[in-house]
């Protein structure tokens, strides 16, 4: 790792999921957006921002066969990682590549910035502006956006139960940045039912800061949401 202002920062994507809600023929990371597998923009992101990083770390499966294919370049510096340690969970994933850097001399008080790897719009502004906000905080936060949307509760049967309000409430996104010591101490507490980091601090009894982040920050989970994606990408690259 090269040196920096202690603590370190550290980014870790999990990227070991299969996809199975996007109903592509293999893992989602791999499919192809905009000429290149979305895991590749991901990663992009970050390294636009190598220089705050003592670490990048993708998070892969043991058997995963494809990640060479997709970043043939990766890792391409002493500050990249490939983890292949990833789990049947994403919290086991995140959870295991946690343990693994410490292993490879992270200390507890670093900060670690986990982000989906599926969450390939995200833009080094928006990582920038997480580290701002929460590189000084006591918990650590997460970017999330403010719910725009009537939020309803459904009942067994697929029928309006309820309507929620939505002045506090918010969606959850990544990047989320937290002491990694502190973190895996929660996720090992938490287990594998948490689908978030935020989760498994609150479950702690600690309250994560909420940093507004953008609606193109979302996560492709859906086939639908390739091609919105794939738009977001091009007109990217248009603008530059």
């Amino acid at each position: 790792m090269h040196s920096s202002h202690p603590p370190h920062l550290h980014a870790l994507i999990p990227c070991a999921g299969s996809g199975s809600r996007a109903g592509a023929g293999g893992p989602k990371q791999y499919e192809r957006l905009a000429g290149r597998p979305m895991v590749a923009h991901t990663v992009e992101a970050f390294r636009a921002l190598a220089d705050r990083f003592a670490t990048i770390a993708l998070v892969v499966a043991p058997d995963d066969r494809e990640i060479s294919a997709a970043l043939p370049a990766f890792p391409k510096s002493d500050g990249e990682r490939l983890l292949q340690v990833g789990g049947a969970t994403r919290a086991a994933s995140v959870r295991n590549g946690l343990a693994a850097l410490r292993q490879q001399g992270a200390k507890a008080s670093d900060w670690v910035l986990v982000h989906d790897a599926a969450r390939c719009l995200v833009t080094p502004t928006q990582i920038e502006a997480l580290i701002a906000a929460c590189e000084h905080d006591a918990v650590g936060g997460l970017l999330a956006q403010r719910l725009a949307d009537t939020l309803k509760t459904a009942t067994g049967d697929g029928r309006v139960h309820g309507t929620l309000a939505r002045a506090d409430k918010w969606l959850a996104q990544t990047p989320q940045m937290f002491r990694l010591g502190l973190l895996l101490d929660a996720l090992e507490r938490a287990g594998d039912a948490v689908t978030d980091e935020a989760s498994a601090i609150e479950a702690i009894g600690l309250a994560p800061l909420l940093v507004p982040g953008s609606a193109q920050n979302f996560k492709v989970t859906y086939p639908e949401d390739f091609a919105l994606a794939e738009a977001v990408l091009r007109a990217r690259e248009r603008s530059k």
